[in-house]
């Protein structure tokens, strides 16, 4: 490549970084400081504690989901496979009825 060819391609370059930023620097000065006073606001607004923030904020509450002071239906995880199992298989035994029943009667 010759220096013609480089001052083009950086010429293009040049003009695609400003198709790209519109406005100029004070532009970009402008979102900065728009960005910066909403996350100040944002940190304003944030509560301290985790009380505050809700049941997100709290370890402890998570940890009850899991352990036996959890309030609510407790059931091993085997009777849901099984449930789960028992219900696939009834809808398999029900469909291959239908198909015995309908070539029965037609």
């Amino acid at each position: 490549m010759c220096q013609r060819d480089l001052d083009e391609a950086v010429q293009l370059d040049i003009s695609n970084i400003q198709s790209i930023h519109h406005g100029g620097t004070r532009t970009l000065a402008k979102r900065k400081a728009t960005q910066d006073k909403k996350l100040q606001q944002q940190a304003a607004q944030a509560p301290t504690s985790s009380r505050a923030a809700g049941a997100g904020g709290s370890s402890s509450t998570m940890l009850k989901l899991y352990t036996d002071e959890a309030q609510g239906l407790k059931v091993d995880p085997l009777v849901v496979l099984v449930l789960a199992v028992g219900f696939i298989f009834s809808v398999i035994v029900l469909h291959v009825l239908a198909k015995v029943t309908g070539r029965l009667t037609a």
